[in-house]
């Protein structure tokens, strides 16, 4: 099979994983129980996603610069990312449903994620194949609690399934559309700096959307015992994932 042909089912594999996420929208309980679980867990994936993978890899991705210069660049677009993060949630999600408004902001960054991270999967499946299928795994493995935590408040905000699956489904596409883009016009200029950038500019919209919209919002429905919970099981889905990856 051609490599270039490959490297796209792997990279559309990966993304349109994040779909299996959406069918928990299907499991019956106490709905407080369920909405506070997921939103903590989703925080939890987020938070842990932007300490033990996105900076870590920013600051392997800039190692061509001095390390001060390095921690500098991090940090002016890790604070960007936070308040562009803001910025979404102020124009971007106008509404008054707050959990829609959860779903919304949390389809957006995991859009923005999945973008460079289609195009990291399509770049490595066409020069390495075997490590290509690995990588479509573990990330694959990953984008299924990052489906969840776009369809549970999105679902339970507006009580409907088809949007919620459209959500659902582009968070997942944006990772074919990254693996597009990478093909047609940026396999030539996408280097190390900008992938470096890209990912603490993600970390800081991700750690600002758990701390200060999926977390908040969880400890409405007071179920402490279950937020704990869901925050510790997502950070753990995710230190897992990070460890196969």
């Amino acid at each position: 099979m051609n490599r270039v042909l490959t490297s796209f089912i792997l990279t559309s594999l990966a993304g349109l994983s994040t779909i299996i996420g959406y069918f928990i929208i299907y499991f019956k309980g106490n709905k407080n129980k369920i909405i506070t679980f997921s939103l903590s867990f989703a925080s939890g994936i987020m938070l842990t996603i932007s300490i033990i993978d996105l900076l870590p890899s920013s600051f392997m991705y800039l190692q061509d610069y001095v390390i001060f210069f390095r921690i500098l660049l991090i940090a002016f677009f890790f604070v960007l990312g936070v308040f562009l993060s803001f910025y979404i949630s102020l124009k971007v999600a106008n509404t008054n449903n707050s959990l829609k408004k959860v779903g919304i902001i949390s389809m957006l960054a995991i859009i923005l994620h999945n973008i460079p991270e289609g195009i990291i999967t399509f770049m490595v499946s066409g020069v390495n194949l075997n490590l290509g299928v690995k990588l479509c795994l573990a990330i694959g493995f990953h984008n299924i609690p990052e489906g969840v935590s776009i369809a549970i408040p999105y679902y339970y905000g507006t009580n409907k399934k088809l949007k919620t699956f459209i959500l659902v489904l582009i968070s997942g596409l944006s990772e074919i559309l990254g693996a597009i883009l990478c093909y047609l016009f940026l396999s030539k200029i996408v280097n190390s700096f900008l992938i470096g950038i890209c990912f603490s500019l993600i970390a800081g919209i991700m750690s600002n959307i758990s701390l200060t919209e999926l977390l908040p919002e969880a400890c409405k429905y007071k179920e402490n015992k279950i937020l704990y919970l869901g925050f510790l099981i997502g950070s753990l889905v995710m230190i897992i994932s990070h460890i196969i990856l």
